[in-house]
């Protein structure tokens, strides 16, 4: 789940997205974000911001990775996505949008990641507006090669497009964004997804030049640079990463470059709220730009757990929850599970089976449509097809990938997808520190996983994450081994088309919000593992 530079991989993001999600997010130190994370929550001193970030790519620029720590076996993901909405599933809080303008070559890029790295918070995203440069047709490829097209103009970028993507990006949506190959002239087949971004920055020379992306914008930083100082880095750039001459450089410069800066960059200064002269070497501006945003951050902070816990009280349970039948062969292998003298290896065994009953029962709602097909007789049999394009597995790590085999196993070549979610110990709020879902999840009806459920938190995240992702809710399926009826109604007053299958429901959470009789941490009983501190136990299982 993961941001910040440039360039959000699909998802196969991890998995097989392309797109899907990139797993968003967070500041500048973090690295890619493909693998699957192990989830140990670290603090990652923020580095330097003196340290300078040379540009050097050929393809624009506009990215999602999380903080994260690498080590020669597994990655480690050092901060989480808080809420974003609150306990009806709606987004609460858009994200905050920083807006950076400045002339060609004024740093723009580098003030960008200085601010990052200053801000020390997860989940950041950076958007290049390099990245939404029109297609142009063979006449206007032609005029490019010769150095003979105006990139500075406005109408070399495609605003409808970047309008839209930066208004789905501040409500929190995944977004697609195109990469722009400054070599060819035009726009890469492979686009980026981006998703999940507390602050969003957002750099550009027009990024101040229409109207409609003014109004996306929550701070507009100017950007001052010299204009001999970024002519000779505008020499450097073009020349080391886009394979251009001198002559055609300056010849672009002063045709196009120059008075394009004049006419259309250097009059948007005035409606910037602060303008910071020599760029990322202005450390006194980047630090007032940090100290607002912080404030700003915190106005925006919201509590979810603590209100699932007093909502939805005495309440009936919900109709779009289907219990499986307590049958004396599901008894007895609760009776089995729930023992807390159970060994490993019974445990394992019991749970399986009860976990493939669970998803055969899962898929007798999922909607069939009448098929005839011939038999080898020579009869026709009037049967029943999936109706609609196919069915994706995701689950909520750890406890939830359990499941995983027992969908693999009725469902042949599913497509998995994964969520990391834990719990922030100084909020106790649930954070996403990973996601990784398959490409074009939105087609698809989704099987959501999760070994118990307890308050719902991490039900809740989950699910807003299929949503933002453009997941229909009335094609999501949350299957729980067992859940309480706090977690149920959690989820059903938030998201009341979302079906909701389980084996069982317990009536009663304690006060460390643990399952009543419950079947203790799911996740260090099925791995054979003591549950390190800074886990959060549903996160292993045992729930939230």
């Amino acid at each position: 789940m993961e941001t910040t530079s440039s360039d959000s991989k699909p998802d196969e993001k991890p998995a097989e997205e392309g797109t899907e999600a990139d797993r968003s997010v967070s500041r500048s130190d973090s690295g890619d974000d493909d693998d699957p994370s192990e989830g140990l929550s670290a603090h990652v001193p923020p580095r330097c911001p003196l340290t300078p970030s040379p540009r050097q790519r050929s393809t624009s620029q506009s990215k999602t990775e999380p903080p994260l720590l690498r080590t020669d076996k597994r990655t480690i993901y050092t901060a989480g996505r808080p809420p974003w909405y609150n306990v009806t599933g709606t987004t609460f809080k858009e994200a905050f949008v920083i807006g950076l303008c400045g002339g060609s070559a004024s740093g723009k890029t580098t003030v960008a990641n200085k601010i990052i790295e200053a801000l020390d918070v997860p989940w950041v995203v950076l958007l290049s507006m390099d990245s939404f440069y029109k297609v142009l047709n063979k006449e206007e490829q032609e005029l490019a090669a010769k150095n003979e097209y105006n990139f500075d103009h406005p109408d070399a970028f495609d605003f409808e497009l970047l309008v839209t993507v930066l208004r789905k990006l501040k409500k929190g949506k995944s977004v697609k964004v195109p990469v722009y190959d400054f070599t060819s002239h035009c726009r890469r087949k492979e686009w980026k997804t981006v998703y999940g971004a507390n602050v969003v920055i957002f750099e550009g020379i027009l990024a101040f030049a229409n109207k409609e992306l003014l109004k996306l914008l929550d701070m507009k930083v100017f950007v001052d640079t010299d204009s001999d100082i970024r002519l000779i880095r505008r020499l450097k750039r073009d020349i080391s990463q886009r394979g251009r001459d001198i002559g055609g450089i300056i010849k672009q410069y002063n045709k196009f470059v120059k008075p394009a800066f004049e006419q259309y960059i250097e009059p948007t200064v005035q409606v910037a709220d602060i303008v910071v002269p020599r760029g990322g070497e202005n450390f006194v501006a980047l630090d007032l730009i940090v100290q607002h945003v912080h404030s700003q951050l915190e106005k925006r902070e919201i509590t979810v757990r603590s209100a699932l816990a007093s909502a939805h009280q005495g309440q009936p349970l919900p109709k779009t929850l289907s219990v499986m039948e307590s049958t004396p062969q599901v008894r007895g292998m609760h009776t089995i599970i729930r023992n807390k003298d159970t060994n490993r290896d019974e445990f394992i065994f019991y749970s399986k089976r009860l976990m493939r009953l669970l998803i055969e029962h899962a898929l007798s709602f999922l909607p069939l449509k009448p098929v005839s097909v011939e038999t080898p007789q020579g009869g026709v049999y009037e049967g029943k097809r999936l109706s609609g394009k196919r069915i994706t597995g995701v689950s909520i790590l750890r406890a939830g990938e359990t499941m995983e085999q027992a969908l693999m196993a009725v469902c042949k070549d599913i497509r998995l997808g994964k969520i990391l979610i834990q719990t922030n110990h100084d909020t106790g709020e649930p954070e996403l520190h990973y996601l990784r879902l398959p490409k074009d999840i939105s087609e698809d009806y989704v099987i959501l996983m999760d070994s118990t459920v307890s308050t719902g938190a991490a039900a809740l995240m989950a699910v807003r994450v299929l949503l933002d992702h453009d997941v229909a809710e009335d094609k999501i399926f949350l299957l729980s081994l067992l859940m309480a009826e706090m977690g149920v109604h959690s989820v059903a007053y938030a998201f009341p088309k979302v079906r909701i299958i389980t084996t069982a429901v317990d009536k009663e959470v304690n006060d460390q919000f643990h399952i009543i009789p419950g079947i203790g941490n799911f996740g260090d009983r099925y791995f054979g593992t003591d549950a390190p501190s800074d886990w959060c136990e549903s996160d292993e299982g045992m729930d939230f």
